[in-house]
């Protein structure tokens, strides 16, 4: 195991919630990636999305088949403005690259919100630390582990 898959099971275990890492050597880097791999829609790979709301870092567990509406976003965490934090930021905010960063076991506790369109869905799939390392999950045990706020903050589809 890498370290951060490492560090990623601790902070699982320390929550309760038991997990099992799989690890795809082709590459879970984005949400299409992980649904071909996992051969599940990609409405239930989740994407942990970090964004900068006024200064700080808020986490947006997004549903692979959405995209974040950022204003909505930022009125759901109380901040006049919004932006996708850069690689630097998600770092220094989670202590995981972009593209492995999982839904919990930061660096430090993000404010996070769910996506309510994973609620649809009996199993979900998260990175595990690194972009080739994934876990299965249900909705609501992700939701009590990053303790997310069900919310409505998807980009409306044209």
């Amino acid at each position: 195991m890498s370290g951060a898959i490492d560090r990623f099971l601790e902070a699982a275990q320390v929550l309760g919630h038991e997990v099992e890492v799989r690890r795809f050597p082709e590459g879970t880097k984005t949400a299409a990636d992980a649904a071909r791999a996992l051969r599940c829609d990609i409405g239930q790979i989740v994407k942990s999305l970090v964004f900068m709301a006024d200064g700080r870092a808020v986490l947006a567990l997004t549903s692979g088949a959405n995209r974040v509406d950022i204003a909505k976003l930022a009125e759901l965490a109380g901040a006049a403005e919004a932006r996708r934090a850069s690689a630097d930021e998600v770092r220094a905010a989670t202590g995981y690259a972009i593209g492995g960063t999982p839904p919990f076991g930061h660096a430090r506790r993000l404010s996070a919100f769910i996506d309510q369109d994973l609620f649809g869905y009996e199993e979900i799939w998260a990175a595990a630390g690194t972009p080739d390392s994934v876990f299965r999950t249900t909705p609501e045990e992700l939701r009590a582990a990053a303790g997310a706020g069900p919310a409505d903050f998807r980009e409306e589809r044209m």
